[in-house]
């Protein structure tokens, strides 16, 4: 999923929905990106409590261990997107983007279901998913059009530019839910006997 972050990062469209907050934090306040993203963590396993209360299991605490590595892989994949030259090109970088949507729903796809220790974001779309009774897939598409919003309304009040966010944040909060349902519709039966579930 971090190659996609890095990749989303590289198209310079704007960054994928679930690192928008992040990189808002680094364009806004300097703080650096694997850092706000582990920030980002922290704050969503707090949310997640919030909305599940007792439900909310001592395990999830694990998601906050997770994003520390989330955070460092999402700088070293930063570090190697930097070496890829830059596209002023804009079919390559629509490439990169729709790239970067397949490989995040792909992530999704392979770790959500394997229900060992969920991402802070997965995690709280889950609980919110688990709350509301709405499918996974369609609480995706409201998490990354809420949180894509926020970095908008943070970054036009704080640095007066669309800052993390652009029109590749957008497709990207549409299509990668869309893109995790057509993958789980394809291949989920198939992952499902692997998995044994």
């Amino acid at each position: 999923m971090t190659v996609g972050i890095a990749l989303s990062v590289k198209s310079d469209l704007g960054v994928s929905p679930v690192s928008s907050i992040p990189y808002t934090l680094t364009v806004v306040w300097g703080v650096e990106m694997g850092l706000a993203t582990f920030l980002f963590h922290v704050a969503l396993v707090l949310v997640q409590i919030v909305l599940l209360r007792k439900r909310f299991k001592i395990k999830n605490l694990v998601q906050i261990a997770v994003g520390i590595i989330f955070g460092f892989f999402t700088t070293f994949c930063n570090y190697l997107a930097d070496l890829l030259p830059s596209a002023d090109d804009p079919a390559i970088r629509s490439v990169m983007l729709i790239a970067s949507i397949i490989i995040v729903a792909f992530g999704l796809f392979l770790y959500v279901p394997a229900n060992i220790m969920p991402l802070a974001g997965e995690g709280t779309m889950l609980a919110i998913s688990e709350v509301s009774g709405f499918r996974f897939s369609n609480v995706k598409i409201g998490f990354d059009v809420c949180v894509s919003l926020i970095s908008l309304v943070v970054c036009l009040l704080s640095i007066h530019t669309m800052g993390s966010v652009g029109i590749g944040t957008l497709i990207s909060a549409v299509l990668t839910g869309i893109m995790l349902g057509i993958i789980t519709k394809l291949l989920g039966e198939k992952r499902d006997k692997l998995l044994n579930t």
